[in-house]
């Protein structure tokens, strides 16, 4: 394998800076859960919310993501790695760019989700557990994914024929089958600006 000969640049303005320019830290908000449950729903709601205080944001979604960055990715376990470890460097360079990015995907296994939270730094990083029963989830079946999975014409279906592993210390959950997408947002919100406040 050929030695590739790189090395990084450094930057005279740097995170630190940008956070006081846009006067609130960046980070990442990981949202997980499977498909139906909520998250990019709730991630556009908080989005709005955020926005209205002056904050910087952007949503990266499981789905524009694979219309482009990774429309090359299938959704074999090789892939769906693959898939997570593209949004988390892409999320880096957002974070250390000085915006909150809201990050929503299904990301089923809890090793990839420790890859991703690695890379883009525990410090910069809450993942919030959109809880919601596999019976409700198909229920919904809002894009119509279940059916076709029950029916065989979708494969590697997250919580019918691929597993979901529910992440071990989130750092919040939010069940949507028990509460409101208002009072969910509710629990986000206060959750997060104490966290991305610059100290005075």
């Amino acid at each position: 394998m050929e030695k590739l000969h790189i090395t990084p640049q450094n930057y005279a303005v740097s995170k630190a800076f940008r956070n006081e320019l846009h006067k609130h830290k960046s980070m990442v908000i990981w949202f997980t859960g499977l498909s139906g449950s909520g998250k990019s729903t709730l991630a556009n709601k908080i989005e709005i919310a955020l926005f209205n205080l002056n904050i910087s944001t952007y949503i990266l979604d499981g789905d524009n993501t694979r219309n482009g960055l990774n429309k090359d990715l299938t959704f074999t376990d090789t892939h769906r790695q693959e898939n997570i470890r593209r949004v988390a460097e892409v999320s880096k360079i957002l974070v250390d760019a000085g915006i909150i990015v809201l990050a929503t995907f299904i990301s089923p296994f809890q090793k990839d989700r420790e890859m991703a939270k690695e890379l883009i730094g525990i410090n910069n990083f809450i993942d919030i557990y959109v809880y919601c029963p596999l019976e409700v989830c198909e229920e919904r079946d809002v894009k119509g994914l279940y059916k076709k999975a029950r029916n065989g014409e979708i494969t590697n279906f997250t919580g019918i024929s691929s597993p979901f592993e529910p992440p071990l210390n989130p750092s919040i959950i939010v069940n949507t089958a028990t509460h409101s997408l208002n009072d969910c947002c509710q629990t986000i919100i206060d959750f997060l600006l104490p966290k991305i406040k610059l100290h005075e």
